[in-house]
């Protein structure tokens, strides 16, 4: 075949028609070759019919060439009849890569919209950003991100998390007085199931800001400790395991931040505390073994505890539990959380003990997540 010139100009019946010519072929004796009807041949060489596989193979045996010819002159001419570029398309492909879209629309973060320019205001002001290009960060000083950031997905957390926060006012003020007033009281909570519905007033009248959030799938979230200004720090919770064990541990752990004055330039953000997936102790970083020593020591005195194995190791029963728990005024169930953790019972051991404590803490906290959406 002669050369042709760009093939995205011109359906493949322009091509068929040179051919024709140059073979002094009708339409007609074309269409007796292939065995095709007429007004078949007609419409493709109009460019009113697509080349199908079995039309290809036909024509590339009619006109010695192959038949991959004749079906990439037929796609490159396809592609030739629509934009080059979706603008819409790039756009929203960006925006799904950059942050969970359609579980930030599912939680009602931000509303479902076609709009790709409304799709992407939304965005932006959600993650507090001036332009796609510009990276979402989670903290008050400039810095580059490192190893190990926050996941899009949990930026998206993170972001909910400050945006309740803001909305929220608290009762104190926050200073390293009214940090101890607050532990002192909530020591006095850790017994009973029922009273952890105090905790949202201890906190806020400490100055200390504290929200519940959902979390989104596979972010894997515990908690986080951040600050709004240096003056108003904040603790976020996922209550992901619904046990009371791991409730109190980590918002101790949180505790332990803000008593650190932890993640002020950027959140410490906490992923799997405690439990069988929970990193071995050894592997953590300073900070996050001091936050963990802080939380056990305060939920158990360990002195006690150790005192506790030593006596009843390795028969362990429901009712050494709980008379030891009740001894040191707190919840068998945090015991049985701090045992499993040190590895001195099964995870399957009184599990009866390990209570839900979510809905009693939702129902006093400014929560974001199961069925409640909250503005902000």
């Amino acid at each position: 075949m002669a050369q042709r010139i760009n093939p995205e100009a011109f359906s493949p019946g322009e091509y068929i028609r040179e051919e024709l010519v140059e073979r002094g072929w009708t339409q007609l004796d074309l269409a007796d070759i292939l065995g095709r009807p007429p007004q078949v041949v007609n419409e493709i060489v109009a460019g009113k019919r697509s080349i199908t596989a079995e039309t290809a193979r036909g024509l590339g045996d009619a006109f010695g060439t192959s038949a991959q010819l004749w079906m990439n002159l037929e796609a490159s001419y396809q592609l030739s009849r629509v934009s080059s570029k979706d603008d819409a398309v790039s756009r929203r492909a960006l925006l799904y890569g950059r942050a969970p879209i359609k579980e930030m629309q599912r939680r009602g973060w931000i509303e479902a919209t076609s709009n790709i320019e409304v799709l992407e205001t939304q965005v932006l002001s959600f993650f507090e950003i001036k332009s796609l290009d510009q990276p979402i960060q989670f903290h008050h000083a400039p810095r580059k991100s490192t190893d190990g950031a926050p996941t899009p997905a949990q930026l998206a957390w993170l972001y909910r998390a400050r945006h309740l926060a803001r909305a929220l006012k608290v009762q104190g003020k926050f200073s390293a007085s009214s940090f101890n007033s607050a532990l002192t009281q909530l020591s006095k909570l850790k017994r009973d199931v029922e009273e952890a519905r105090h905790i949202p007033r201890v906190l806020s009248e400490a100055g200390i800001r504290f929200v519940i959030v959902e979390p989104l799938p596979h972010t894997k979230i515990d908690g986080v400790c951040f600050w709004l200004d240096a003056d108003s720090p904040v603790i976020a919770l996922s209550v992901r395991y619904d046990r009371i064990d791991w409730f109190w541990h980590t918002l101790l752990h949180e505790m332990a931040h803000v008593k650190n004055k932890d993640g002020m330039e950027e959140p410490t953000l906490d992923t799997e505390l405690v439990g069988v997936d929970a990193q071995p102790f050894e592997d953590k970083e300073e900070t996050e073994k001091q936050a963990d020593v802080f939380a056990v020591d305060f939920l158990v005195n360990q002195t006690k505890l150790d005192r506790f194995i030593a006596r009843v190791h390795p028969l362990y029963s429901k009712l050494k539990i709980s008379a030891f728990a009740s001894s040191n005024d707190v919840h068998p169930g945090i015991v049985v959380g701090q045992l499993q953790h040190r590895k001195k019972i099964a995870y399957a051991h009184s599990r009866d003990l390990l209570v839900k404590i979510r809905n009693i803490i939702v129902s006093s906290a400014l929560t974001d997540g199961w069925g409640s959406t909250v503005s902000a």
